[in-house]
């Protein structure tokens, strides 16, 4: 089955209020370009340089809207700056200060999410849920970022609906309008839970290929 089939009956399924992202990291820029055709317009990508490369060579897609969706340094975010709209990834006060400082200097504001680690992986970003309302408060006293909602990935072997939960019952404390959770395994769940972006790479581009292959 094509992208645009798989896309075609994801659409189906998901209610309208969720923004479907399809998950374009390691996939050419031909095969965005087939989603586009589509009526896909939200793409998440996880490198700086690779979504710099696909972002140079899909200019004319005047509809594209880029969603970062990876872990992101500092020293990356000057790439970004008024290019995306949106960051799913901050998870410390560090990253959401220079995204205001750069978007700022560009003349634009950088919409984000917190990302909350739920499951405590050492190996994943993330802040503790604990820490969400210190990091929150700090971030929207930014003059150059909104925040606009939570993130976050359960562990890969949990049964991700408690994760999920947890994740809608902070944004509801924090007084947040969006949840960016749920891929292609799991984004039923994640929608039957409260998710309003669910971010879908292999259900729509297939099994992606290996970085740098």
């Amino acid at each position: 089955m094509g992208i645009a089939e798989n896309l075609a009956r994801l659409r189906a399924e998901l209610p309208a209020h969720v923004t479907l992202v399809a998950v374009s990291k390691t996939q050419p820029a031909a095969a965005i370009r087939e989603a586009y055709a589509a009526g896909q317009r939200d793409f998440g990508e996880n490198y700086a340089q690779e979504w710099r490369e696909k972002a140079e060579a899909l200019t004319d897609l005047a509809e594209l809207r880029w969603h970062f969706i990876g872990g992101l340094q500092t020293n990356k975010v000057k790439y970004l700056a008024g290019r995306v709209a949106y960051v799913h990834t901050v998870d410390r006060e560090e990253l959401a200060r220079e995204l205001s400082r750069r978007f700022a200097q560009k003349g634009a504001v950088a919409r984000v999410f917190l990302e909350v680690n739920t499951g405590g992986e050492a190996s994943k970003a993330g802040c503790a849920p604990r820490e969400a309302p210190a990091l929150a408060a700090a971030i929207r006293a930014l003059p150059a970022v909104e925040l606009v909602g939570v993130m976050g990935i359960p562990p890969p072997d949990d049964d991700p609906r408690p994760h999920f939960r947890a994740l809608r019952a902070l944004r509801d404390g924090l007084g947040l309008a969006e949840l960016s959770m749920g891929m292609s395994g799991d984004w039923r769940v994640a929608v039957e839970e409260g998710a309003t972006f669910v971010r879908v790479g292999t259900a729509i581009f297939g099994v992606r290929p290996p970085k740098g292959a």
